[in-house]
This record gives structure tokens, sequence and C-alpha cells, in this order.
């Protein structure tokens, strides 16, 4: 069964967590006009926009009809992604960022962090393996995929070989989302089974309200949503990494994420 955990609203407060994610100044691309989309950082989808540069990133295209084309762009240019695809139909923009670190100096904001995200079981894992609560060190990548429609917007998202990856088993500019939004979560191409999973949702005044799902036995999950709105949904891998040198990092965490927008 698939089922909804609860609802955050913003009046709650702040979050620890920030997400990565692509958002495209337009969901719905004439012919032959350009994709122009913005990779951001941050909270409760308010956050710094970022530059194309091919240092950050170690995979970004858009797959269409007509296959995978790379994006491409010259330094420091914003939005980060402005190119005319080739095909027609739903298009997938994917980007997958460089590893990067962080080393939490406070145990509380570990916990803060890894309670929030679900993964509760590392606070017990991290003392079992006999590591220090002064020092966290963590390794982390994001990715990313958003779906936008080329045209007429009809087709399919599909898995396009991402180590964790969102796919949607619906169209949200083309199919019945009355009973909304099914997704499925992968890691390394295998369902991710009992997993939380984060939406976002910005209606068009602005206003951002927050839903947990779990995923059923098959990783997938069905999200509520509604015509006009953009959507975030973010669900997050974390494993362990072997120590071989103090300052190694002890975790990883995979962030997959997926955007759209339901069309009025």
């Amino acid at each position: 069964m698939l089922r909804l955990t609860w609802v955050l609203a913003l009046l709650a407060g702040p979050l620890s967590a920030h997400e990565f994610w692509i958002e495209p100044e337009g969901f719905v691309i004439p012919d032959e006009a350009p994709v122009l989309a913005q990779t951001l950082v941050g909270t409760e989808l308010k956050g710094a926009t970022y530059s194309y540069n091919p240092r950050n990133f170690t995979r970004f295209d858009i797959v269409t009809s007509e296959g995978v084309e790379p994006v491409e762009g010259r330094l420091g240019d914003k939005p980060a992604l402005n190119m005319v695809p080739e095909g027609t139909g739903l298009a997938t923009i994917v980007h997958v960022t460089r590893d990067y670190s962080l080393t939490y100096t406070e145990w509380e904001k570990f916990v803060t962090f890894v309670e929030h995200k679900d993964f509760a079981w590392a606070l017990d894992r991290h003392l079992d393996r006999g590591l220090g609560q002064d020092r966290v060190r963590e390794r982390y990548s994001r990715h990313a995929k958003s779906l936008v429609a080329l045209g007429d917007g009809a087709g399919a998202d599909r898995e396009v070989g991402l180590l964790t990856e969102i796919v949607a088993e619906a169209n949200p500019y083309t199919d019945d989302l009355s009973d909304g939004l099914p997704v499925r979560v992968l890691y390394q191409g295998e369902p991710r089974v009992d997993v939380q999973v984060e939406l976002f949702e910005r209606d068009p005044e602005g206003t951002v309200t927050i839903r947990l799902y779990r995923t059923d036995d098959e990783g997938r999950a069905r999200v509520e949503v509604k015509p006009g709105h953009f959507y975030l949904v973010d669900a997050v891998v974390m494993r362990e990494l072997e120590i071989e040198e103090e300052k190694d990092p002890a975790w990883e965490s995979l962030w997959a994420s997926l955007t759209f927008e339901v069309p009025q």
C-alpha cells in the first residue's frame, strides 16, 4: 500500500537539509524554442542559483525522443541551461554533480540531518564503528532530473542510468493526475523499498508545502499534485564508507531529485 505519512506546512519552521534541484523557467516549451533552466541549492524551494561550470558536474544533458544531448555552455552562464534541444515530446533534463565534502563539527547537527532524512539508524551505527562525535565527515553528490514538455509533451520519463534516481511513472503534462502522480525510487537500478520520499510543493502565490511519503515494496509512491503547482520530489540514500585515513569521510549521501510542473 502506498502510504502518506504526514504534511508539514512552512509554519513549522526551517528544515536542516539543503536540497539541490533543476528549475526550468518554463515547463511547456514551444517547438524550436530554447529550454532555460537554473540549478539551485537551498531549502523550502528557496535557494542560490549556480552558473554553468563543467568542473562541478559529471553529467549534464537532456534526454529527448532523439536521444541524449549534452548540455553545452560557457563557464559562468546563467541560467546554467540555455539550449534548443532536438526532438519533441517529454524531455528529461539530467544533472549529476561532482562529489563534495562536509564536516559536521557539532554532533547535534548531524543528528538533526539524519533524523530529518529518516536515517536514524546511522547514529547507532556511527558509534558502533567507534567513530567520534566531534567531527563527522560526509561525502555527498546530487542526482537531479527535471521534466519539460517540448511541443505537445507526449511521452514518458525513463531510467537514465543514475546511481540513484526518481522516475515519474506518469506524464505530468498529458496524463490524468487526479489520483496523484506515481513515482519510483531507484538505487543502482533497483527499487528502494520502504524509504522516505519528500515532496515540496509551491503554489502560484509562492506558498510552499512539504509532504512526506514512503515507498511500497516495489519502490513506488504516489504523490498528490495540483494544477498550476511546481513540485520537487526528493529522496536520499545514506551509505557507509570505509575509513583508511583520519580525514576520510565515514558517510556518503546520494541525493535524488525530480522536478516538474502540473499545467493549469
